[in-house]
């Protein structure tokens, strides 16, 4: 693993530290293309948790790093992802459907679409 201070990269476009996620869905709902999603998680404190469930489709915005307010999402370096033979997506009309789809199923993951 690449570190970069207090982060490490782990070889993905995006991931989570689950311990300092408070589950505010403030990333899911500033994504642009529908990378995250929310899963339920009787274990977090608001019954849900963030779940990165489109990493491919990360172009490397970083508004969902920027945005968070507990430092619990990480967006790769374009150094670090080419490191490991990846690079980021670019930002396609699928991708912006797919967030309009999570946003109207209340920030939950798509495969969650109408469990309440």
């Amino acid at each position: 693993m690449i570190s970069s201070g207090m982060i490490e990269f782990a070889g993905v476009p995006v991931w989570i530290n689950r311990g300092n996620c408070k589950a505010c869905d403030i990333c899911v709902s500033v994504c642009p293309s529908g990378v995250l999603g929310m899963r339920y998680d009787p274990t977090s404190t608001l019954g849900a948790m963030i779940s990165v469930d489109n990493p491919d489709s990360c172009i490397g915005c970083n508004d969902c790093e920027l945005n968070c307010p507990d430092f619990a999402i990480y967006v790769a370096s374009k150094e670090d992802l080419a490191s490991v033979g990846k690079k980021f997506a670019k930002l396609t009309d699928d991708s912006k459907e797919r967030q309009v789809k999570i946003i109207s199923n209340n920030y939950m993951s798509l495969d969650l679409q109408g469990v309440k």
